[in-house]
C-alpha cells in the first residue's frame, strides 16, 4: 500500500533565496537576528545584513572566480568550515551567483576534499582560518591553485579571500539573485550538494534543488505555526525560536538545520566552531536555547552525564534523528531535560530526502521509540526483497517519494540506477514498519543479521545494550560463526564500571532481554569509543576492520 497518500499542502513556487529573503512566507522580519557566535552573543547577523553579505560575496565569487557567469548549475564551491556565524552568508552567495554549494567535512583527509573538489570539479576551495592547512593540502592533490583557496572570517569582523592575499574581497559590490517561479525549473535546479557518509562504498554527492530545500522548509511550517500561534492566544508565551549551530556544516543537519529552517521560523542560531560537551551545556543554559536537533549520542550523553542539570530550562522542544534513538533513552533524555509535557521527538530521513521525511506535530502525543508520522507531500511503501508491498505492520524497506526527494547523485549514473526505481521512488536502505500512522525503525537492510534464517537487527541489541545503566555506547555487527552470523558487540563502559562489569555481564543482561536467538553468541568486547561519523551514524565498516585485527592479533 501507499502510505499518506492524499495528505498535502501548498508548496511555493519560489527559489530558495526569494522564499526566505523576501516572500511573506518566510517569518523573519528585516531586523530579525538570525547568525550569532555563541562566544559573543550580541555580535549577530541580520536578515537585512545576511542578505547584503550574500549579494557581496556573490559578487565577488563572479567577479574573481566567474561562479555563475556561464549559467547556473555548473560553477561548484567546496566549503569546509568549522562553524562560524557568517558561514550561512557564504552560502546564500553561493546560491545567488548561480554556484552550486558542495560542502565538505572537516573532519575528513586531505585526500578526500581532493576527491570532492575534483568530483565538482570545484572551481574554488572555501575554509574557515583554522581549517587552513587542511583545505590547502587538499588543493595541492586536487591540482586547485592557491589563488582559488580561500579563507572565511565571521568574527570579530567578516573577511573572505585568498589565503596567498592576492584576492580580497571589499565588499564594494552586490550581485542580485535571479527569482525563479517555474516549477520544473525549480525541480531541476542544482545548488548543493551533500556527501554521503560513505558507509557502503566512496561518498556519493547528493543534488538537491531550490524545490528540494523550500518544500522541506515549508511543509512543517503549516502545522508548526498554526500550533505556536493557538498557544500564544491561550496566554502562553511565545515560541522564541533559539538553537545553537554545533552540529556538522557538512551534513543535511547542518545545512537546512542552520541555514535553512530557522531562517525561516525567525529563528536565531548561534555558533559553536565545534562540539564539546560542557561548553554545549553551558551555551544552552546562558544563552536560553529552546529548541535544537541533535543525535543520539549527545542524547545519550545529556542523559548520564552527572554534569547534566539545570541547562535545559528554557527547552520548548528537541528532536532527535540520523541513527535511531531507543524508547528508553528517549524517556531518560527527556525526563533529564525537564522535557515531559513534549518530549524529544524521532525523526526519520536522510540526505536524499533534504533531511526529515516524518515529522511529529506539536502537540500530538509523543509514541517513544516512534519514528513519528509521514509530513505531507510524501509518501511510502514498504515492500519485501522482490519489492512487493509488505502487509501492514510488517517490517519493509522504505520506498519514498515527494518534493523532498531530491533528482539523484552527481556524476553516478551507477548510484541513481541502484537508488531509484524506474517509476521513481528512492530505495531508502531502511527498513520500517508502521503502527497507527507512524513509523518504527528496524536496521539498514544491509545490516540485518542473519542467524539461521532469522533475522536480527543490530540496532534493537544496541538499544537494549546501551539501556544499561552502566553502558554509554554500543555498536553490533555480525560475524561468522560455523555456518551462520552470530551477533557480537563492541561496548563503552561509563568510568566507574571500568574493571566491575564483565562482558558475561553484558551477554546475560541481554539475554534477560532479548529473544533466544538474538543471544549475543558472537560475544562482548569493551572498547574505548565505538566510531560513529560525525553524524552520529555507527561506522559499522571500521567496527568490521576492529574485528579483523582482532582475529589477526589471535592468529599471530
Amino acid at each position: 500500500m501507499i502510505y499518506n497518500e492524499g495528505n498535502e499542502v501548498p508548496v511555493p513556487n519560489l527559489d530558495l533565496l526569494t522564499f526566505l529573503f523576501e516572500s511573506e512566507h518566510c517569518a523573519a522580519k528585516e531586523d530579525t537576528p538570525l547568525h550569532a557566535e555563541a562566544s559573543d552573543p550580541k555580535y549577530a547577523f541580520t536578515k537585512a545584513h545576511c542578505r547584503s553579505l550574500a549579494k557581496q560575496f556573490a559578487a565577488f565569487l563572479r567577479d574573481n572566480y566567474a561562479i555563475g557567469a556561464s549559467g547556473p548549475d555548473k560553477d561548484v564551491v567546496v566549503a569546509v568550515s568549522t562553524g562560524q556565524s557568517a558561514l550561512a552568508c557564504l552560502f546564500y552567495g553561493v546560491v545567488a551567483a548561480e554556484g552550486v554549494y558542495s560542502a565538505a567535512s572537516g573532519a575528513g583527509m586531505p585526500k578526500d576534499i581532493a576527491r570532492q573538489i575534483r568530483d565538482g570539479p570545484s572551481k574554488v576551495l572555501v575554509c574557515s582560518r583554522d581549517l587552513t592547512k587542511l583545505a590547502l593540502e587538499a588543493a595541492k592533490e586536487a591540482g586547485l591553485p592557491r589563488r582559488n583557496v580561500l579563507a572565511l572570517e565571521s568574527y570579530p569582523e567578516v573577511k573572505l579571500g585568498s589565503v596567498d592575499g592576492t584576492v580580497v574581497c571589499d565588499f564594494k559590490r552586490e550581485l542580485s539573485w535571479r527569482t525563479i517561479t517555474d516549477q520544473k525549473a525549480l525541480e531541476r535546479s542544482k545548488i548543493c550538494i551533500l556527501y554521503s557518509s560513505g558507509t557502503t562504498g566512496l561518498p556519493k554527492g547528493v543534488l538537491m534543488s531550490h524545490m528540494n530545500m523550500v518544500s522541506a522548509a515549508a511543509i512543517p511550517a503549516t502545522f508548526n505555526r498554526p500550533y505556536y500561534a493557538e498557544q500564544e492566544r491561550q496566554g502562553k508565551p511565545p515560541m522564541e525560536r533559539r538553537t545553537l549551530g554545533h552540529l556538522p556544516t557538512a551534513h543535511v543537519a547542518g545545512v537546512m538545520g542552520y541555514f535553512v529552517h530557522p531562517f525561516y521560523e525567525a529563528g536565531l542560531v548561534y555558533w559553536m566552531p565545534g562540539f564539546d560537551f560542557d561548553r554545549f551545556l553551558t551555551y544552552c543554559r546562558d544563552l536560553r536555547i529552546t529548541t535544537f536537533f541533535t543525535v543520539p549520542p549527545i542524547f545519550m550523553a545529556i542523559a548520564k552525564h552527572p554534569a547534566v542539570t539545570d541547562q535545559f530550562r528554557h527547552m520548548r522542544n528537541a528532536v532527535s534523528g540520523a541513527a535511531p534513538l531507543t524508547a528508553d533513552l528517549q524517556e531518560a533524555a527527556s525526563k533529564k531535560m525537564g522535557l515531559t509535557e513534549e518530549p524529544i521527538l524521532q525523526t526519520w530521513g536522510m540526505s536524499e530526502t533534504t533531511g526529515s521525511a516524518t515529522y511529529m506535530p506539536p502537540g500530538r502525543k509523543v509514541t517513544m521509540g516512534s519514528l513519528s508520522p509521514l509530513i505531507p507531500n510524501v509518501t511510502m511503501r514498504l515492500v519485501d526483497e522482490d519489492g512487493k508491498d509488505v502487509k501492514r505492520g510488517e517490517p519493509g524497506e522504505a520506498l519514498i517519494r515527494g518534493p523532498i526527494v531530491t533528482m539523484g547523485y552527481h556524476n553516478n549514473d551507477e548510484a541513481n540506477n541502484n537508488a531509484y526505481t524506474p517509476d521513481g521512488w528512492l530505495r531508502t536502505g531502511d527498513i520500517l514498519r508502521e503502527q497507527d500512522g507512524e513509523f518504527y525503525l528496524v536496521d539498514r537492510k544491509k545490516e540485518l543479521i542473519k542467524y539461521k534464517g532469522l533475522q536480527i537487527a543490530p540496532a534493537e541489541l544496541e538499544g537494549v545494550i546501551a539501556s544499561h545503566p552502566s553502558i554509554l555506547d554500543a555498536a553490533v555487527i555480525g560475524v561468522q560463526q560455523e555456518d551462520t552470523e552470530v551477533p557480537r558487540a563492541y561496548v563503552v563502559l561509563a568510568p566507574p564500571a571500568v574493571d566491575k562489569l564483565t562482558e558475561d555481564d553484558v551477554v546475560r543482561y541481554v539475554e534477560s532481554k532479548v529473544a533466544g536467538y538474538k543471544r549475543l553468541r558472537g560475544g562482548v568486547k569493551f572498547v574505548d569509543a565505538v566510531p560513529r561519523s560525525p553524524s552520529g551514524k555507527i561506522l559499522r565498516k571500521e567496527v568490521r576492520e576492529m574485528r579483523k585485527r582482532e582475529e589477526k592479533g589471535s592468529k599471530l
